[in-house]
């Protein structure tokens, strides 16, 4: 089991920004900014499982060493959102995320599973992050909050970029069988993507006039971009690659279990 994620120290070491003084949104922005802070870093766990990976499959050393930088970037995400807690009042602490074991996908090739992963993580997690936090912080004053969040959407930008660049290269020299393997999980993929992404943007949550000061947002609002990020975004791109994209997302209730 993980530790306890204790960034306290780390954010005071960033220095904490200037946030808008806002009391009656101070609990709501120190949830929303834990939560990110916690989502965040342990993300980096996951780059640092698919450095790993992508080292026994033959990879090349720049795109092993993107994925450690990918790590370490996320680690530094997690402490900018612990510097936003500390400077809302809150404290900088929380248990670690309770993550499934990365998946390996041993029932494939080294290379398919790479891309299995590649595509969950970058192709739909990453791009996803990158257009919920624009949307975000397109509706963020100027200042040293938005600075944060600024940092973090640029981050990801390359993370997303990483995977897509990667699947665009290697989808087209893969066999017809393996193709529809990887269309197969893809399904998977995205009916896990879709239900992560909802238990974690209520429908019922609303935000103040003002909300947008502190980084909140509407729930209902953030559904909306998901499914054009997905239905508008990812999908007709993974179709051009040359997987049936559209046709594992309509399939994906059925592969949801």
């Amino acid at each position: 089991m993980l530790p306890t994620i204790d960034l306290r120290s780390e954010a005071k070491r960033v220095g904490l920004p200037d946030v808008p003084n806002k009391p009656h949104l101070k609990d709501a922005a120190i949830e929303t900014w834990r939560a990110r802070m916690v989502n965040e870093y342990s993300s980096s766990y996951v780059f640092a499982s698919l450095a790993k990976q992508m080292q026994a499959a033959d990879f090349s050393e720049e795109q092993v060493a993107a994925c450690l930088e990918f790590s370490a970037e996320e680690r530094r995400h997690g402490v900018l959102c612990a510097s936003v807690v500390e400077a809302l009042g809150g404290e900088a602490i929380a248990p670690h995320l309770d993550q499934d074991e990365y998946p390996e996908h041993e029932e494939v090739s080294r290379k398919e599973a790479v891309l299995r992963n590649l595509l969950s993580i970058s192709c739909l997690s990453e791009t996803i992050a990158v257009s919920l936090i624009a949307a975000e912080r397109l509706e963020m004053p100027e200042g040293e909050l938005r600075d944060r969040l600024t940092e973090l959407w640029a981050d990801e930008i390359g993370h997303a970029r990483f995977g897509w660049g990667v699947i665009t290269e290697q989808v087209p020299l893969l066999t017809t069988s393996q193709k529809r393997n990887l269309e197969e999980y893809l399904s998977v993929a995205l009916a896990h993507v879709e239900a992560h992404e909802l238990a974690h943007l209520p429908a019922s949550s609303t935000v103040p006039p003002d909300g947008n000061t502190l980084g909140l947002c509407s729930g209902s609002d953030a559904r909306v971009l998901l499914y054009e990020t997905i239905e508008e975004v990812i999908v007709p791109r993974l179709n051009a690659i040359g997987l049936d994209a559209k046709k594992a997302w309509e399939n994906r209730a059925s592969r949801a279990a």
